[in-house]
């Protein structure tokens, strides 16, 4: 006779055997699992070492190419600038390192450095932007006519170029000294320039900049410094921009200028003048803005080639 006791009996069997069924089970789920996980983990960590080993030899690749070049640089560039005159004109982000750099190669490629110029974070704060132009149009001097167009970087290019180079069709200055002390004076004293020592105009310009703007003026910014440089390259018989890393960036004055079709045909620029590789570039490309050629060098996406005369990317 099957009584109440034996059917509770069965039921709690049939759970019993299924609560120890799911312990089993789990335990060797876990078990796999668990094996699962450290083995992956396992490989993980062999794969993440392999990386850490793969970057520290290219680093060090990279160090011995940028000490390659650093070396080897002022006997690339030699006699490429025989006699040739150059101005520095700095941005307030560039770095001075570089400058030096540029300065040292260009001596050591038989030309020389006439003055230099740093510009101040004011000359591209479009807040200033008015001030200015206001500045730059009341210190013209005689016989300088500014473009007609009327963005603070292209008037200011219209000014400062003629007065810092040559005229590439005499060779001669296109103003007085003391026209061009009283403008770069006046500059100084209304915070756009850092300092105007004594310059003598030059054959050449380096406009040497950082590298991308930041913040929310970084397009204007960019645009500022990228059309100055582009008016002062229309002045003389050449000038290079260049930039360390971002520059080439769309809110980088180097990217700005390579955006524009108009400006890249005569402008050189260079986007890696924080390597020893890329200041030597910026020699070269001085070179060939002699022989009124440009192009677009260094190792951005942007960039036709590593440097003048070498295969196109």
């Amino acid at each position: 006779m099957i009584t109440l006791r034996y059917h509770i009996t069965s039921i709690a069997a049939v759970f019993l055997a299924i609560a120890v069924g799911v312990v089993l089970g789990s335990t060797t789920l876990s078990r796999s699992l668990l094996s699962g996980i450290t083995t992956e983990n396992s490989d993980l960590g062999t794969q993440v070492t392999q990386l850490e080993q793969d970057r520290n030899a290219l680093n060090a690749r990279l160090a011995d190419g940028d000490s390659f070049a650093g070396a080897i640089g002022p006997l690339a560039v030699r006699g490429a600038l025989d006699k040739r005159t150059v101005v520095l004109i700095t941005t307030a982000d560039a770095h001075p390192a570089d400058r030096d750099a540029v300065k040292a190669l260009v001596t050591a490629a038989g030309g020389s450095v006439t003055g230099e110029l740093q510009l101040t974070d004011a000359f591209a704060d479009p807040a200033k932007a008015d001030q200015l132009k206001e500045i730059v149009t009341r210190l013209l001097p005689a016989g300088v006519q500014l473009p007609t167009v009327t963005d603070p970087g292209t008037l200011a290019g219209g000014l400062l170029g003629p007065l810092l180079l040559i005229s590439k069709a005499d060779n001669k200055p296109q103003a007085s000294p003391e026209e061009t002390a009283a403008a770069l004076a006046g500059l100084t004293e209304g915070g756009f320039l850092a300092a105007a020592p004594d310059i003598a105009p030059a054959q050449l310009a380096v406009v040497l900049t950082g590298g991308a703007s930041t913040g929310d003026d970084a397009g204007d910014e960019a645009a500022t410094i990228a059309r100055f440089a582009t008016q002062v390259d229309r002045a003389g018989a050449g000038t290079v921009l260049t930039g360390g890393l971002g520059s080439a960036e769309g809110s980088g004055a180097v990217g700005v200028v390579r955006a524009d079709t108009a400006a890249t045909s005569i402008l050189s620029t260079v986007d890696n003048v924080d390597t020893p590789a890329g200041r030597v570039v910026v020699v070269l490309a001085l070179a060939e803005q002699v022989a009124e050629r440009a192009g677009r060098y260094g190792s951005a996406g942007n960039a036709q080639a590593a440097a003048p005369g070498a295969p196109a990317e």
